[in-house]
């Protein structure tokens, strides 16, 4: 029986949300970005005066050139990703016994993948100016292509499973939003969950981060120093989540959230589109910050940038070590709780409530969120649209926490009380 995350009525608003709402926004975003200036009053004001017939208008419809660079990207990191040497790691214990087993290559992919983008580029075989100038259909083709891969991951939940963590919760709708697999592969080695959230959602990430700054040189003969803070701060980050991809495999996303609508066509449209706006919008909207600003904004985004590593790597070796390490020079405190598996078997975990977990809960997410407005920041503030994404991102890591919380309470009992009577603070240390 699958798990259902949230309520039916609020599954249902979720969903209808998601599929009305969002495949016209990133649409809409793309065309104020690119085509209305970054006004939103602009487009707000041609909607206006044309009404659905102007929405059809701007609309791109997804050209054969579109499918074949998703295609060929697609290939690309399915190819790295089956094909590269990396070690053997478990993740964590599944609901229902079993143990993910994953070949850690994604640095090595991240890195083969920039180098072969940016020798492209620099031997004049590709020109990552085509990318931008179709970027509209290529978002066309992936709200399209992405909810037809989702209808595949449905179908197969029900047809072919990949493990015995899958199943129904007896309501299609549910069962097509949430997902029905937790870890559906194709074979024994291909998982498709590494591949849509990393190798495909993160990867293009990059790829979109080093396009919109080569666009704006080939436009402007020079990269603006607010497009290189934007550029620098994205791919430290997203070099951060390469180097230490393996740790997000034991995360909520992975170990938790089965294979659906959510959070597949999430990485595969929205990280692609609205993870990468702020860089999209600099693109023709280039702000001269100056060295001081630029670079106070640089050194204030790659602290949060560490401070977020620095909360993850801390967990990660309180984990490996089971608890037998130091937490800022001191042995960490510590609760042990006990849980039931499926199976009814009786298990224990450790739940760490020292250093940066002892601040709150979710520590992590206060870093992240702030790293998020110091790479957005560089576009200052003459238009909205820019900051969307850190919006968008707090409201999802703070839903995120009260879900992991629900979660958690239901899994550990009294345990998790005691846990939280230590560590007050979901998110915000002193406030929330």
């Amino acid at each position: 029986m699958a798990e259902t995350v949230h309520s039916p009525w609020l599954t249902y608003t979720s969903m209808l949300s998601l599929l009305t709402l969002c495949p016209p926004f990133v649409i809409l975003l793309w065309y104020t970005m690119v085509h209305a200036d970054g006004s939103v009053m602009q487009t707000f004001d041609y909607l206006k005066q044309n009404g659905l017939e102007g929405f059809k208008d701007i609309w791109p419809m997804p050209s054969p050139i579109a499918w074949k660079i998703i295609a060929c990207f697609g290939a690309f990191e399915a190819f790295l990703q089956l094909a590269l040497p990396g070690k053997r790691f478990e993740g964590p214990i599944s609901p229902a016994g079993n143990v993910p087993v994953y070949k850690a290559n994604g640095l090595q992919a991240y890195v083969v993948t920039l180098v072969t983008y940016l020798g492209l580029w620099w031997f004049g075989i590709f020109d990552p100016s085509i990318v931008y100038d179709h970027l509209g259909e290529i978002y066309s083709a992936l709200v399209f292509g992405s909810f037809i891969f989702c209808i595949f991951l449905y179908l197969k939940g029900h047809i072919a499973p990949s493990s015995t963590d899958s199943g129904s919760s007896g309501n299609a709708i549910i069962d097509f939003y949430w997902g029905m697999e937790l870890y559906p592969r194709i074979g024994k080695y291909f998982d498709i969950k590494v591949f849509t959230n990393c190798r495909f959602g993160m990867m293009s990430w990059a790829v979109l981060a080093l396009t919109y700054c080569i666009k704006q040189y080939e436009m402007n003969g020079k990269v603006s120093d607010s497009m290189l803070v934007n550029t620098v701060l994205m791919l430290v980050y997203i070099t951060k989540f390469f180097w230490w991809e393996s740790g997000y495999w034991c995360t909520m996303d992975i170990a938790h959230d089965r294979a659906g609508f959510y959070i597949c066509w999430g990485c595969l449209v929205w990280v692609p589109s609205i993870y990468t706006s702020p860089g999209m919008y600099l693109v023709n909207h280039p702000v001269n910050l100056g060295t001081p600003l630029a670079v106070s904004i640089l050194l204030a985004g790659l602290l949060c940038i560490y401070i977020n590593y620095d909360c993850d790597r801390q967990r990660q070796e309180f984990r490996r070590t089971n608890g037998k390490c130091t937490i800022w020079g001191k042995a960490p405190s510590k609760i042990v709780a006990s849980y039931c598996t499926t199976k009814g078997e009786t298990k224990t975990s450790l739940l760490l409530t020292s250093g940066w977990w002892g601040l709150s809960r979710h520590f992590h997410y206060v870093p992240e969120i702030s790293a998020a407005f110091f790479w957005t920041v560089p576009a200052l503030f003459n238009h909205f649209l820019p900051y969307f994404y850190v919006i968008f991102l707090t409201i999802l890591l703070f839903d995120r926490a009260k879900r992991d919380d629900d979660r958690c309470s239901s899994k550990y009992g009294k345990y998790w009380k005691m846990y939280c009577d230590k560590v007050r603070y979901r998110v915000i240390p002193g406030i929330y």
